[in-house]
């Protein structure tokens, strides 16, 4: 323990996560080529730059090198420009970030993110009624730590220091089920919402929304220590909702009737006609309020792919909307569009989803019943093996070829067997003297 406390001291010290991203673009490197840099793969890369894990030990060290600022960079830097949001690369357009929302339920104010460009005004973070239950869940479960942690010692020391803190506070210790339908309540409604705009069907929608909160209960120890849970559970519920294996399925291989408001069909076609990687950024950045960096990230795209996508989208939306295309700069433009994606998200009826005791439920059933398939499966097999050994011949024994008619075969050679006339003609022969000289007859003595 002493070991491991004095090596995280002496190890350098990171940026924040959006930070490290920002570095390493600014100096025009890869994923692959900071990866094989420090000996690790691409999705550990995407790991720490997403903060779901940090390097340690030698990796930290290599890391921290890599994405290290040049001493001119350092020296320009200032402090206040150090801890501000990280923006892409001067040659990537970015689009200017949009009022954005989480798509709430009806009567709901939907909350502001941070702009890119200065404003009079300070806009409150994206999300504020996820950051509640990450404090609640970062303090509650204390046996998500990860294998390195185990092996270090860190992962427990970290428990205990947020438990301690939340005892200061006087916070009351939330079990993880209590943790769990909380991050539930204050989420589900609204990504129910934002789905259902992601795939145009309702009902495919409540079943992405609760096959994520299932995978997310599943794994809580990972998720309840992560960063944003509820993008954790997003990003599963649109990855299970954009898969292509749905058009199999005959209850969603069309999207629902549209609404029957002009305005709101036409966005709601617009929409559904752009490709699903290109509706998706739309969503994240106009929509639940990402900015360009995390909807990347959360879409396993680079920074400038996103900002092309999402023009790309734009243009294709405005097309439909008079309206949108005419707005002067692109913050309205932005705006304007978040106003439309909230607005056709409140409008239509969308199913609600099941309780969290339910879900909860229907997530043990499931792991349950895939321990019970696994297991049959291996009882069978080592059964099958069984009667294999059991019945298998203990040596090679050679087929007999079944007896068939061959013609034209000789006869074989040796004396043959006499009929009845040759018998008798034998018989005959042998009583009978022959007749004639006599040096033809022989003599008996």
């Amino acid at each position: 323990m002493t070991r491991s406390t004095t090596d995280e001291a002496a190890a350098p010290q990171l940026p924040s996560p959006k930070e490290r991203r920002r570095l390493r673009e600014a100096k025009s490197l890869s994923e692959e080529q900071v990866a094989a840099a420090v000996g690790v793969t691409r999705a550990t890369v995407r790991s720490w730059e997403t903060g779901r894990t940090s390097p340690r030990g030698r990796k930290r060290a290599l890391y921290a090198k890599v994405i290290a600022p040049e001493p001119e960079a350092l020296a320009t830097t200032t402090p206040a420009t150090a801890t501000t949001a990280p923006t892409p690369a001067p040659t990537t357009p970015t689009p200017v970030p949009t009022a954005p929302a989480t798509v709430p339920e009806s009567g709901a104010e939907c909350p502001r993110v941070p702009s890119a460009e200065p404003t009079s005004e300070p806009a409150p973070e994206a999300l504020p009624e996820a950051a509640p239950e990450v404090k609640a869940m970062m303090v509650v479960v204390t046996e998500a730590d990860t294998d390195a942690d185990r092996n270090t010692g860190t992962g427990a020391e970290a428990a205990t220091e947020a438990e301690t803190e939340a005892e200061a506070a006087g916070e009351r210790r939330l079990s993880p089920a209590e943790a769990f339908d909380e991050l539930y309540a204050r989420t589900a409604p609204g990504l129910v919402r934002q789905t259902y705009l992601l795939t145009g069907r309702r009902a495919l929608a409540r079943e992405s929304v609760e096959r994520a909160f299932q995978l997310a209960w599943h794994r809580w120890p990972e998720v309840a220590v992560d960063r944003d849970p509820a993008g954790w559970v997003r990003a599963a519920a649109y990855e299970y909702a954009m898969s292509p294996w749905h058009r199999l399925r005959r209850a969603h291989r069309h999207p629902d009737a549209p609404p029957t408001e002009p305005g709101k069909q036409a966005l709601f076609d617009a929409l559904l006609d752009l490709p699903p990687a290109y509706r998706r950024t739309l969503l994240l950045y106009d929509g639940v309020g990402l900015d360009l960096p995390e909807t990347a990230a959360e879409t396993e795209a680079s920074t400038p792919a996103a900002a092309g996508r999402l023009m790309t989208a734009r243009a294709a939306v405005a097309e439909r909307l008079p309206e949108l295309a005419s707005a002067a700069t692109p913050a309205e433009q932005s705006a304007l569009l978040h106003d439309r994606l909230g607005g056709l998200a409140r409008a239509e009826h969308v199913p609600v989803p099941q309780p969290a005791r339910a879900v909860r439920t229907g997530s043990e059933d499931r792991a349950r019943l895939w321990t019970r398939a696994a297991v049959a499966g291996v009882a069978l097999l080592i059964a099958a093996t069984g009667l294999t050994l059991h019945t298998a011949p203990t040596h090679y024994e050679p087929p007999i070829s079944p007896a068939e008619r061959v013609g034209g075969v000789p006869p074989r050679g040796g004396p043959q067997k006499l009929t009845t006339q040759d018998l008798k003609l034998q018989k005959t022969l042998r009583e009978q003297l022959a007749h004639g000289p006599e040096r033809l007859v022989p003599q008996l003595r």
